[in-house]
């Protein structure tokens, strides 16, 4: 197969969507000579702050020297970013390659993976291809049943904030939701909490208790932040000092609280991890589609606050960097999210909302969605309907002008197709 063609073959099984459990994972990878038991991992699940965790903490590795293996989920522009090596994604060929020696395998199953499970044994199979030091590697959905618990110990599990999202699969409650994600941790393993409600650290504590894990629960009151601008943020800890920090939002602080956690711990257990390789590996991490600044004349954000805590994350990130100022919004939502929440949270920073239909199966369309804004906002706020996001990105250029800020929040699933469009017009004379 091609580089294409692996797309396509991985494109090819979606229609099966998720299944929770692990035989079908465990069989693929047995047929494959099990690489996962090749590697070292640190497991990292949650809700929200996954991902940027992810980030911070392999550039903090790689700055520290260490071969840094990197899976994640969803992809914002190429489906290569779901794998990468000291954050450099899977090239084309490689990924071809490994495909088309997973597809037999796969082929040959009664019960065929799911698309993610075969991205999981794709991503095992790259790791241990390339003898990575460590692999830190992100829970796609839940915890003791998604495909990623197939390893055996990590060296490290990491669970960050924790709310209500995916709760036909997960549970009602945020404490049966920290049930199920504390499912990924095992025997022995150390284990970084994100610092939040008694009742979920409670949750989490039972379970390291049960199976004799130690817990470590973040520190987010010695992560003190100290300002912030459309380029970056400066932060302060007194065993590191003053660090700035390129992704923007104001509960990154929390998230630091967490990698620095897991970097004390990390220390413990042999890795060799200055300083220095902290605040350098803080700079350098890059991550799309989170509070993302695109454009600069006018500004333009996109940030893909997927659920009601990141869409309230969004509006105090909007708030430490604009103050008082209104922002012209793009907002497009699923279906299956609490859409009313997260509409609440953006309103009160919303000089106008632009509505748009994500691209997703799930989405709530651009009609309803200003339907619900009118609702809730009494009329009082403009809202607009637009059946594309291109047109929905160029009404909100000529409204905003080189002055008025632009914020494109919700769906991750429309944020790739924002920042392609914007990039794309940007390399044309407009």
């Amino acid at each position: 197969m091609n580089y294409q063609e692996a797309l396509n073959y991985i494109a090819s099984i979606n229609w099966k969507g998720s299944v929770p459990g692990l035989d079908r994972i465990r069989e693929l990878l047995d047929k494959m000579g099990n690489p996962q038991d090749r590697l070292k991992f640190i497991h990292v699940g949650g809700t929200n702050g996954k991902g940027s965790v992810c980030a911070f903490l392999s550039s903090i590795l790689v700055q520290a020297g260490y071969k840094t293996g990197l899976f994640i989920s969803p992809y914002i522009e190429v489906f290569n970013e779901r794998m990468q090596i000291n954050n450099n994604n899977i090239s084309d060929e490689e990924l071809a390659e490994i495909t088309t020696y997973v597809r037999p395998f796969a082929d040959s199953m009664a019960d065929a993976p799911t698309e993610f499970e075969l991205n999981t044994a794709i991503a095992m199979e790259f790791f241990s291809r390339n003898d990575c030091d460590i692999v830190i590697l992100e829970v796609g959905m839940g915890g003791e049943l998604d495909s990623t618990n197939i390893i055996k110990c990590p060296l490290l599990t990491i669970i960050t904030a924790i709310s209500l999202d995916h709760t036909e699969y997960l549970g009602d409650t945020i404490e049966k939701i920290a049930k199920t994600k504390s499912g990924i941790i095992k025997s022995g393993t150390k284990t970084v909490i994100y610092k939040q409600a008694p009742s979920v650290i409670n949750v989490i504590r039972e379970r390291c208790d049960l199976v004799g894990a130690e817990l470590f629960v973040s520190e987010p009151e010695t992560v003190e932040f100290q300002s912030a601008n459309v380029d970056r943020q400066l932060i302060y800890h007194p065993d590191f000092g003053n660090l700035a920090i390129m992704l923007l939002g104001r509960y990154q602080t929390e998230n630091i609280a967490v990698v620095i956690k897991a970097v004390q711990v990390l220390r413990t257990i042999g890795f060799s991890i200055t300083n220095g390789d902290v605040a350098k590996g803080l700079e350098a991490t890059r991550w799309p589609g989170r509070f993302e600044v695109i454009m600069h004349e006018p500004i333009f954000i996109v940030d893909g606050a997927h659920n009601p805590q990141g869409a309230k994350a969004t509006a105090q990130s909007i708030r430490s960097v604009f103050q008082d100022e209104k922002l012209i919004m793009i907002f497009g939502v699923l279906a299956d999210k609490d859409y009313i929440d997260m509409i609440q949270s953006i309103l009160p920073m919303s000089k106008e909302i632009l509505t748009v239909t994500p691209d997703s199966p799930r989405a709530l369309s651009a009609d309803k969605t200003a339907n619900v804004i009118k609702s809730i906002s009494a009329g009082q706020m403009k809202v607009t309907a637009y059946e594309s996001i291109g047109d929905a990105i160029e009404a909100a250029f000529a409204k905003a002008g080189t002055t008025i800020p632009i914020c494109a929040v919700g769906s991750l699933y429309m944020v790739g197709n924002i920042k392609k469009y914007v990039s794309e017009r940007s390399r044309k004379d407009y």
